[in-house]
């Protein structure tokens, strides 16, 4: 066969973003050692590749969903695992009803009053302030000697 292009596979994808994705796969899949269902002639991974891809010896949404399972970090729930309804054990249940009963107590105990800080404060940078004053002053007299 003569040598394939990625032209000769884009008509069997949305995109080429999904044909490069799909292609790729396959390609490390051969490196690992699948054995390739077309003839190797001396061609390297990704041009394999791409010839079972235009050959389509392995079905498109196979190839799809092999990637996609690849990629998947969550499995599959069965429906019977669905079904099942989860029963509390007494444990959860004694830890519920302690916590409710922490946050009964806690909305009726009385909160702690913050001191005023604001007068010290207040005193604090009015302190201040004259000291920048004092400063000035003493600075505006060292201008008048020169």
């Amino acid at each position: 066969m003569a040598r394939i292009t990625v032209e000769d596979c884009i008509d069997k994808f949305q995109s080429r973003f999904e044909l490069v994705l799909v292609a790729s796969n396959r390609a490390r899949k051969l490196h690992a050692g699948e054995s390739p269902t077309v003839e190797i002639d001396n061609d390297k991974h990704t041009v394999i590749a791409l010839r079972e891809i235009a050959e389509e010896s392995i079905g498109i949404d196979e190839m799809k969903n092999s990637l996609v399972e690849e990629y998947q970090t969550v499995s599959a729930i069965e429906e019977e695992e669905l079904s099942l309804e989860y029963t509390e054990s007494e444990d959860d249940q004694n830890f519920k009803e302690n916590e409710n009963k922490n946050i009964e107590k806690s909305s009726h105990e009385p909160q702690a009053e913050v001191p005023e800080v604001q007068e010290d404060l207040t005193k604090d940078y009015a302190d201040d302030e004259n000291k920048f004053d004092v400063q000035d002053q003493d600075l505006s007299k060292e201008d008048d000697i020169s």
